[in-house]
């Protein structure tokens, strides 16, 4: 593999054995390795050269990992960085407050090397899938899996990586009912363990990043089923 080909992964830990330990994993599989040991020094890089991928410790020195994820999502040049959250904190309230922060997968500590690297592939995939050339619309939505845009009633939309692909995955198959299994097998993959609960704070996210005041909710809650992209006209 080529230098150039191969990942930058941004390990933002102010534990220094913790990053000895994945600096080693990582480059043992081909990434390449930059690292922060605080919020601040994290921004400082991402503004400056852009990671493919950050693993973000939730706890961190001067700005915390929420915050930090925060402010890239507010940011165009980084909204769509993709974010594996790594937090000791292990109540579903916090891992849910970590998704719905803008963080796209999360890891609890400790955890093991392989399964870490397992997500971080799955998430560069969906991250740099190769889109179809095929534009996608329904309803009033249009989506561009070309240029990665997508637009509502003439208003720009601004989803992170994940959330396009789940919206993607709806577009292509508009009306059908999907389980939380479905969609956990198409958009994150077969071979990685995800909860269930991550398909709802991603839905969640969709919704509110595609559903302006007034505007139809594009997608249905089906009780005891699941999810469908058909909006509710009564």
């Amino acid at each position: 593999m080529s230098e150039t080909a191969r990942p930058t992964i941004l390990v933002v830990e102010d534990e220094a054995p913790l990053v000895t330990l994945l600096r080693y994993n990582l480059e043992k599989q081909g990434f390449k390795v930059d690292e922060a040991g605080d919020g601040t020094e994290a921004l400082a890089k991402i503004t400056e050269c852009p990671p493919d991928l950050m693993l973000l410790d939730w706890m961190l020195p001067t700005l915390s990992g929420i915050e930090l994820c925060r402010q890239i999502r507010r940011r165009p040049a980084t909204r769509n960085l993709p974010v594996i959250m790594l937090t000791a904190r292990a109540e579903d309230q916090d891992a849910v407050r970590g998704l719905e922060t803008g963080a796209d997968d999360y890891v609890t500590k400790p955890f093991s090397p392989d399964a870490l690297i397992a997500r971080i592939r799955a998430l560069l995939r969906r991250a740099g899938t190769a889109p179809a050339k095929t534009k996608l619309t329904f309803h009033d939505i249009d989506l561009d899996p070309a240029t990665h845009r997508v637009v509502r009633g003439g208003r720009l939309l601004h989803l992170g990586p994940t959330e396009f692909r789940l919206l993607e995955f709806f577009l292509r198959h508009p009306k059908r009912v999907f389980t939380r299994e479905d969609v956990l097998n198409a958009v994150w993959g077969r071979d990685i363990h995800v909860e269930p609960r991550t398909v709802d704070v991603h839905i969640r996210r969709l919704r509110k990043a595609i559903n302006g005041p007034n505007e139809l909710d594009l997608i249905r809650t089906v009780r005891a089923a699941g999810y469908a992209l058909d909006p509710q006209t009564t």
